[in-house]
């Protein structure tokens, strides 16, 4: 059997991440025919046809090349992990590639981009923020490491560390009656004016909440950025419903005053978690930062509401993550 190199297996592992030979060359900055005969050199040696290369139709791996790749993908991280663990004891270094679900990004990454650095210095953090869909496929491909999201929905295969608790919360206009209590029911909000954050699941699964009380909200606006929600709320045009976050501030981008109540009883609770693919080891920068995560946001969240199951912005209770989610969700996990 021929030889294979690990720079054959680098060049194959990252071509799931292009739609065609000629931009997966460009990005790995070799030229297209190298690139062809590299992948020609690992067919020929593992005596299987791994990719189907057609002009017209693109790049398409065969599921042996799918398979190759994810293990070439392990195989090419190791490595790295073994060159850069000399001297670990020392401290960490390289790269840590984090995604987060883009409806919180801003609440929760400035926090890890301006602690972590100081404490390891030898690390440095790639940011991907994305939706759901995005992010899961950027694990599996191998382009991140960890990604932080909502506990909910979730495909089997993927291991998680919780980092902190999260609920949905009314937020009110200054001066709205409901604002003298403590907390709100959902009842209270059925006949009041709705500025409906349009994400999925939520559109769906707002309107399975109110339905389980008998109520049906009055929509008054649709619009896809949370802080477009805060800015109408903030104009007294109607009231939202937002998952909480930590480092966040009552008030709208126009500086204008946001009061956020929690519901009693709870409508919708859920965690924000780390996760990563069940297959792969999570690296020690990547646990690490996990770590700090939890040091840093851990204690966010009400202690009563822990636990329960819950959803996304907006969103009802939808489903359970299948397989052994609840197992994994209840202790930490650090791979």
């Amino acid at each position: 059997m021929a030889d294979v190199s690990l720079r054959q297996l680098e060049l194959f592992a990252a071509l799931p991440n292009f739609p065609t030979l000629s931009a997966a060359a460009a990005h790995l900055h070799i030229s297209e025919s190298a690139l062809s005969q590299a992948v020609t050199s690992l067919e020929s040696s593992v005596g299987e046809q791994l990719c189907v290369r057609r002009k017209a139709r693109g790049l398409t791996l065969t599921p042996t090349g799918q398979d190759f790749a994810k293990q070439a993908r392990r195989i090419v991280a190791d490595t790295q992990e073994l060159i850069l663990g000399v001297g670990r004891e020392q401290q960490l270094r390289g790269p840590v590639r984090l995604g987060c679900y883009s409806s919180f990004a801003v609440n929760v990454v400035p926090e890890l981009l301006e602690g972590f650095p100081k404490r390891h210095p030898g690390v440095t953090i790639e940011i991907m923020v994305g939706t759901n869909e995005e992010l899961l496929s950027a694990l599996e491909a191998g382009r991140l490491d960890v990604a932080l999201v909502y506990d909910v929905s979730l495909p089997t295969g993927y291991r998680r560390r919780r980092i902190y608790a999260t609920e949905l919360e009314a937020h009110l206009p200054a001066g709205h009656p409901l604002t003298a209590r403590e907390t709100v029911d959902l009842a209270d909000l059925a006949d009041e004016p709705y500025i409906l954050y349009d994400a999925t699941p939520g559109i769906r699964n707002v309107t399975d909440a109110f339905t389980a009380r008998g109520l049906e909200p009055r929509i008054e606006a649709r619009v896809t950025q949370i802080i477009l929600v805060e800015a109408l709320v903030g104009r007294g045009l109607g009231y939202g419903l937002l998952m909480s976050r930590p480092n966040a501030l009552p008030r709208s981008t126009e500086g204008r005053p946001v009061v956020i109540r929690p519901f009693d009883p709870p409508v919708t609770v859920s965690h924000v978690v780390g996760i990563w693919p069940a297959d792969m080891n999570l690296t020690p920068r990547a646990s690490a930062l996990l770590d700090f995560a939890v040091e840093k946001l851990g204690g966010y969240g009400r202690a009563d509401v822990e636990g329960a199951a819950g959803t996304p912005d907006g969103a009802a209770s939808d489903s359970a993550v299948s397989g052994s989610a609840a197992s994994d969700a209840a202790d930490d996990v650090t791979g």
